[in-house]
């Protein structure tokens, strides 16, 4: 699956703050993500972001 900058991405866990609703700001070997709920940032490793992609939420391109 191909990821774009602005994606609003699922994931299978949520974030402390209560929500599970990320924003893609960036896509490479590492994916930056920004919890859409708290604004908190974390970057994680393209494997792990891919396994836990729940589902995309919202598409740029939409």
């Amino acid at each position: 699956m191909n990821y774009l900058i602005g994606d609003v991405v699922q994931m299978k866990k949520p974030h402390p703050c209560g929500t599970n609703e990320w924003e893609v700001l960036r896509v490479g070997v590492d994916f930056k993500l920004r919890c859409l709920h708290c604004n908190h940032l974390i970057m994680i490793p393209r494997e792990k972001f891919e396994k836990n992609v729940k589902k995309v939420l919202r598409n740029i391109k939409e």
